[in-house]
Order: structure tokens, then sequence, then C-alpha cells
């Protein structure tokens, strides 16, 4: 994400008309550019229901990741996106099981193992469910590379990288890397960590068995690999709910 500079001028100091022209043109097409970048980042999280996201209230969602040692990593998650309280059931990393309930936005207050441990894996796993919205809450800088080859299978389809600035995002200085198809749906993903540590560091899957809950849709299985090794990542147990309902509507 260059740009070129022109510094011909004429006899009288001047730049010549054409130039002056030609410039002009030179820095309306990155603005351009940007726009219809914008647009299209507009047009995916859209697709998903970014504009519903107003009317739940609560969802709920089990992240699940099988490792090439054959070990699974299950959380349970239930998010109030308007309160920002999140309620964990899972394990920690000696493997012992963990409930707790916290405010996202008094992490000062919590505890040392909320903070370095369930919160960041809280912000993993709803990248997983909600990461076309991310294009557009994040404000991180969306490029349209036009057609590629999938990262993961067979065809191609157009690629919108995802760039966090060094200190922003995720992880600092990540890339996602989706991959849309003709209907706006994400038919693939690559993530570029860009801190050095932990790994992993590339991790490409494919987006399938697309399901709605509510007016959400949410792609339930992501089989693929971390830095070279099979992964196969699911959700399970999807639901959400919506204002004026204490009803929980599950993904289907």
């Amino acid at each position: 994400m260059s740009r070129t500079r022109i510094l011909a001028r004429n006899g009288n100091g001047r730049l010549p008309l054409f130039v002056l022209l030609a410039f002009s043109a030179l820095l309306a097409l990155p603005t351009a550019s940007k726009a219809a970048e914008a647009a299209t980042a507009q047009e995916v999280a859209k697709t998903f229901g970014i504009d519903s996201f107003g009317q739940v209230e609560g969802m709920r969602y089990t992240w699940n990741l099988e490792l090439p040692n054959g070990h699974t990593i299950t959380n349970k998650w239930e998010w109030s996106p308007k309160t920002n309280m999140v309620s964990f059931d899972g394990k920690d990393k000696a493997g012992n099981p963990v409930k707790v309930t916290y405010d996202r936005s008094k992490l000062d207050s919590q505890s040392d193992a909320v903070k370095k441990e369930i919160d960041p894996q809280f912000a993993n796993d709803q990248y997983w469910v909600l990461l076309p919205f991310h294009l557009l809450w994040d404000g991180a800088a969306a490029t349209d590379d036009g057609q590629q080859k999938l990262p993961i299978g067979d065809g191609s389809a157009q690629r919108i990288a995802m760039r966090y600035p060094s200190e922003g995002g995720y992880q600092p200085g990540d890339t996602w890397d989706l991959y849309i198809g003709p209907d706006k749906r994400i038919e693939a993903i690559t993530y570029h960590r860009g801190a050095a540590n932990p790994p992993p560091h590339l991790v490409s899957t494919k987006y399938e068995d697309y399901k709605k809950a509510g007016p959400l849709l949410i792609s339930m299985s992501h089989p693929g690999e971390a830095d070279g090794k099979p992964i196969k990542l699911w959700l399970t147990d999807v639901s959400v709910k919506l204002t004026g309902s204490d009803k929980w509507v599950e993904a289907q």
C-alpha cells in the first residue's frame, strides 16, 4: 500500500498543465481504490449480517480445535455485545477446569489469568465467529488484491487483505487474507501473525458449513493447516438472543 511523485517543471518554474493533470490523476487513483476496497469490505460484512448486529443481545458458541497431536481444545463462550460481559467455560494452560464471568470494559480490575490467558483466547475465538465484521470494526487497512489462487484447495477467489498497524489489531502487525466468492461469502482465509511469538505464524483454513444464527451468517467448519501442519477447527452450539426476546435462536 506506494506512491509516485512527479518532479518535472517547465522553463518558468511552473508545472505544465498536462503534468498537473497527470499528477492530479495519480492523487485521485489511490482514493478511488480505497473507496472501492472499503465498499467491498462493507458488502462482505453486510452479507454476514452486520447491519442487524444491533439486534443481538447475546451470543453463545463453542470453539473447538483439534491439534496435529490429536489433542482437542474446547472453549465455551457467552458474550453480551452491548454490556461486554463474557462468560468462559473451558480449561487453563495446565488443563484445569475454569469457569469465569468478567467485564471486558474493566480488564484492569480482573485477575492475571483473565487478562493474560482467558481474554486473549476470547479475542482469538471471536475472530473466527465474526471475522467479516472486523473488516469494519478494527479500522484495518483493506486492500483488494484481485483474483488469487485459494491458499488451500482448488480454485481462485477475490482476495481482500486486512493489514493491521504495528501497534494495533488482534496481534500487532497481523494480516488476514480473506478469499471472497461472487456471493460475498468467505471461501478461505490466511492469517499471518505479525508478532514473533507465540506460534502459529501462518494459518490457512477453508470457510465451510454456513449456517444462520438469527440474522448472522456464520461458517461452522474451518479445516486447514497451521505452519504446514493439518488442523481441524470448528464451531458448535452457536446461538443468539435478540432484542425483545428471552429465547436463544440456534444456528441452522
